[in-house]
C-alpha cells in the first residue's frame, strides 16, 4: 500500500517533490496563489489541487497518512508586525489543524498518521513565546508548560495522550549534500499520532535523496561555490560574497563605516536568506580589485539552486508560459529548502514503510 501524502499551503511543492523522492505519493495540495499552483500542477499532473484551506472539510478530501504545511509566517516574523496566531495570514494555522482533526475523526483516527509543520525561527518568540506553546498544545492536545528558561529550546520534544510531537530548528545551510549555500533558519514540528516515532523521524540521521540536477555540481565547497570559471571570467577569477542591502543602508545612514564593510561578507559566507519580497543580492569583484567589484541580484536559477531545487523549477506553469522573474522570486522566498524537507521524508517513509499496511 503507498504511503500517501496531502499539503496544505503547498506553494511550489517543495513537500510533494521531498515526498516523492521516498516513494510517498502527494495525492493533494491546497494552495490560492496562481503561480505557484501552475508551477505545481506542470511537475505533479495527477495531484489533484483543492483550492482554498478555509473552505476545505477534512472529512470529505481523501484522507492520507501525512499532511505537511508551512502556515504564512508574515505575522511571526521578526521582520513583520509580529501579530503572532491571531494575525490574519499566520492565523490561518488553525484551519489546518481543524482539517486534520475532522480528518481524524472521520476516519477514526486512522489518518493522518504524521502531520509536519513548518515555519520561520520567529514563531519561538513571538506574542511573548506564547505562540509556539499554542502550536505545540495544538497537535498534542493538551496543556504544555512554558520552559523554566522562559524561552523554547531550538529542538524538543513533548508527549500529550497518543500524540508524540517533536521540534527542530534546521539551517538549510547545513543540509544536503552537497550543502546549500544560504542561511534560511526555519522551525519543523513533526507530530505522529500513532506512536512514539516523532523523534526519530526528526532527530535521526538519514541518508537524502542524490541531487538530480547536474547543475549543483558547482556547489562543491564554500569555496568553490563563490566562484565562476576561469574561462567564464576570461583568465579572472571573480569572488561572490553575500551582500546584507537592508544592514547596509542602515550603516550607511549612521554612518557606520565598520558596519558597513562587514555587511559585504567574506567569500567562504554562506548566503543570507532569499525573501519573498524580491531577489537576493551580492558582491562581486575580482581578486584583489575589491575597491572595482559591484553589486548585483541572484538570477532564479541561482536562487532555485539556494533551496535545493532543479534548475527552472519555477520557470514554467502548466500552460508552457514563461514565468517572470519577479513571480519566481516571490515563489522561491516563501518555498521550503528541499534538503531540510528530504531528511523528514526520508524519516517518516523509513517509520511508515516499517509499521503501516
Amino acid at each position: 500500500m503507498a504511503i500517501t501524502l496531502g499539503s496544505l499551503f503547498d506553494g511550489i511543492g517543495v513537500f510533494p517533490l521531498a515526498a516523492s523522492n521516498y516513494g510517498i505519493v502527494p495525492l493533494w495540495a491546497s494552495e490560492i496563489e496562481k503561480v505557484p499552483i501552475s508551477i505545481t500542477k506542470k511537475h505533479f499532473t495527477q495531484m489533484q489541487h483543492l483550492g482554498d484551506i478555509t473552505k476545505l472539510d477534512g472529512a470529505k478530501i481523501p484522507p492520507v497518512h501525512i499532511i505537511t504545511f508551512g502556515s504564512p509566517c508574515q505575522n511571526l516574523s521578526t521582520i513583520g508586525a509580529r501579530e503572532g496566531l491571531t494575525g490574519a495570514k499566520s492565523g490561518l494555522f488553525h484551519h489546518a489543524i481543524r482539517i486534520i482533526q475532522e480528518m481524524r475523526c472521520a476516519t477514526d483516527g486512522k489518518y493522518p498518521v504524521i502531520a509536519v509543520w513548518e515555519n520561520v525561527r520567529g514563531a519561538f518568540s513571538s506574542n511573548n513565546r506564547l505562540d509556539f506553546r499554542a502550536v505545540l498544545e495544538s497537535f498534542a492536545d493538551t496543556e504544555i508548560p512554558m520552559p523554566a528558561s522562559g524561552r523554547w529550546a531550538n529542538a524538543g520534544m513533548v508527549r500529550g495522550g497518543k500524540v508524540d510531537v517533536c521540534w527542530r530548528l534546521l539551517d538549510a545551510q547545513y543540509w544536503g549534500e552537497p550543502t546549500l549555500s544560504q542561511r534560511r533558519k526555519r522551525i519543523f514540528v513533526v507530530a505522529d499520532f500513532r506512536g512514539q516515532r516523532a523523534a526519530e523521524i526528526l532527530f535521526k540521521p538519514h541518508e537524502l535523496h542524490a541531487p538530480t540536477n547536474s547543475s549543483r555540481k558547482s556547489w562543491l565547497s564554500s569555496g568553490e561555490r563563490n566562484r565562476i570559471s576561469v574561462n567564464q571570467a576570461r583568465g579572472k577569477i571573480p569572488v561572490l560574497c553575500p551582500f546584507e542591502e537592508r544592514r547596509t543602508r542602515g550603516s550607511a545612514k549612521y554612518q557606520d563605516t565598520q558596519g558597513f564593510v562587514r555587511n559585504f561578507g567574506r567569500s567562504n559566507d554562506p548566503f543570507p536568506t532569499l525573501l519573498a519580497g524580491g531577489p537576493g543580492v551580492f558582491s562581486f569583484w575580482y581578486e584583489g580589485e575589491e575597491k572595482e567589484g559591484f553589486i548585483r541580484y541572484l538570477t532564479p536559477i541561482e536562487s532555485e539552486r539556494l533551496m535545493g531545487l532543479p534548475d527552472d523549477w519555477t520557470k514554467y506553469g502548466n500552460t508552457g508560459i514563461i514565468n517572470s522573474d519577479y513571480a519566481r522570486w516571490r515563489a522561491l522566498g516563501n518555498a521550503i529548502a528541499v534538503p531540510c524537507a528530504e531528511h523528514i521524508m526520508a524519516g517518516i517513509a523509513e517509520v511508515l514503510k516499517e509499521n503501516e499496511d
